[in-house]
């Protein structure tokens, strides 16, 4: 909006001209409710003619550009942030002390994705209520500027009394507030204004507390901000000391790579790309089996023994040194969490754009969100899939694959088991192409997450937690 149309409400008529204290009140007004005072009376002809074409509101599309309008701001207050030296000097100390055993690392990893992850959340949380005190203020302005000419002729009385003025400018909600108190208190209101003063008094008063809430948020969002600058540095560094424990050579990695890629080039559809990785990868294959042979000796297992099974995975802690899943997967349903901080964005059965259903869930991300593996399993690919973009297959045994995309940046191979907590990817700076021809209200980072049993895929939301299952955004 131009500084012509924003002053416009505050439009000075003609005949106010030789009413100096009129002008005055106007002017702090328009001081008072943050906006420029003194430009031109009339909109501009394109605010005009914008105005005539877009007819009433749309609150979808309002909500949608404060949206967008906040997510400028926080970018912006992201691009501030740094890790002092004294911190990092810090972090590498720290890192330094600790068991550089896999086992310990593993450990140290898991709970750094965690505290991450619950960083994000918090950020993606306070996002949405600074989203919502914008909106909120932006509202009570409206409320304002429809009484823009009591409040002026409130201000012009107390200029005419001359006791207890109103400040010679008003910068601020509480200026104004103070003022108007001011004139009760004096009598300067007429009745006929009263109530109308009263309205005043109260939109003023909520702008002042909106602001204050307003700005503690963004205090809240800087810290979380800050401190997950922090542990992701300290994530970092934890996993290249585990890398440096990794046993398989360059060589021998960077030849199944290869052959992934080829493999993942020539499969038409998921199910036929794990076919041909399980058959052809020597460490996906050496994985395939090991789950292979677990649910078979989970098969020849007793009742008694399954309940028992089933005990541990209520109320047990797993293994931290443990090769292979801890739990059968079946009995994890309202035990996993989302692999990202988010909002669920689409779920399992929604239209997919192509005249079919989801066959998975969607989850809107921030920009860079650490994505972690839902449960224990073996990874079965890594890297670029046709339009999935970077995506990752996790066999968790028990018949089941965990299929991940839309990340930008993989951190695993095919062949490594990982638990559940554990980094697998990043989230890019926005949404990637995906299987889903979703006309989707947002280009931020999507995560698609989907389960497939025995090669067929299967609706996800009986394995989430039931706080998870509520984290769906605000405006679907």
């Amino acid at each position: 909006m131009t500084r012509q149309g924003k002053a416009s409400v505050f439009s000075i008529r003609r005949g106010d001209a030789g009413r100096p204290g009129r002008r005055a009140a106007l002017f702090a007004l328009a001081l008072a409710i943050g906006l420029p005072a003194g430009a031109q009376d009339a909109p501009s002809p394109a605010a005009s003619m914008a105005g005539q074409e877009q007819g009433p509101p749309d609150p979808a599309a309002d909500l949608t550009l404060r949206r967008n309008s906040t997510r400028s701001e926080l970018d912006a207050l992201s691009r501030t942030i740094t890790l002092s030296q004294e911190r990092a000097d810090a972090l590498t100390a720290t890192i330094a002390e600790i068991d550089k055993s896999n086992e310990a690392l593993r450990v140290a990893i898991v709970d750094s994705a965690r505290k991450r992850q619950e960083l994000e959340q918090q950020i993606v949380d306070g996002e949405k209520k600074l989203s919502d005190l914008r909106t909120k203020e932006d509202t009570v302005r409206r409320s304002l500027r429809s009484r823009r000419g009591v409040l002026a002729e409130v201000l012009a009385a107390l200029q005419r009394m001359g006791r207890n003025p109103p400040p010679a400018i008003l910068v601020t909600p509480e200026d104004a507030l103070a003022s108007v108190r001011s004139a009760i208190l004096l009598g300067a209101v007429v009745p006929g204004l009263r109530k109308e003063t009263e309205n005043l008094v109260a939109d003023l008063k909520a702008l002042a507390d909106i602001r204050a809430g307003i700005d503690k948020q963004r205090e809240d969002l800087t810290a979380a901000m800050t401190a997950n600058v922090e542990e992701e540095r300290r994530m970092a560094m934890l996993v290249a000391e585990k890398e440096k424990l990794r046993q398989t050579s360059a060589g021998e990695l960077a030849a199944e790579q290869r052959k992934a890629q080829e493999l993942a080039a020539q499969a038409t559809n998921l199910q036929g790309l794990i076919g041909s990785l399980e058959s052809q990868i020597a460490s996906v294959r050496d994985a395939a089996e090991a789950a292979r042979a677990q649910e078979e000796e989970r098969r020849r297992m007793s009742e008694a023994e399954r309940e028992a099974a089933r005990e541990l995975a209520r109320s047990a802690v797993p293994d931290k040194n443990r090769i292979a899943p801890a739990y059968v997967f079946s009995e994890l349903r309202n035990k996993l969490a989302y692999p990202a901080a988010g909002s669920l964005l689409r779920k399992f059965g929604d239209a997919d754009g192509t005249g079919h259903s989801l066959q998975g869930i969607m989850l809107e991300t921030n920009p860079g969100a650490l994505v972690t593996a839902p449960s224990d399993g073996w990874i079965v690919y890594a890297g670029n899939f046709r339009s999935y973009g970077q995506m990752i297959i996790l066999n968790p045994g028990d018949g089941y694959h965990v299929v991940l995309s839309g990340m930008e940046k993989v951190s695993v191979q095919p062949g490594q088991f990982v638990v559940a907590g554990e980094p697998l990817a990043t989230m890019g700076a926005k949404r990637v192409a995906s299987a889903a021809a979703l006309a989707l209200e947002t280009d931020r980072p999507t995560l698609y997450i989907e389960f497939r049993k025995d090669g067929k895929p299967v609706d996800s939301r009986p394995w989430w937690t039931a706080a998870e299952v509520g984290k769906a955004r605000n405006d679907t």
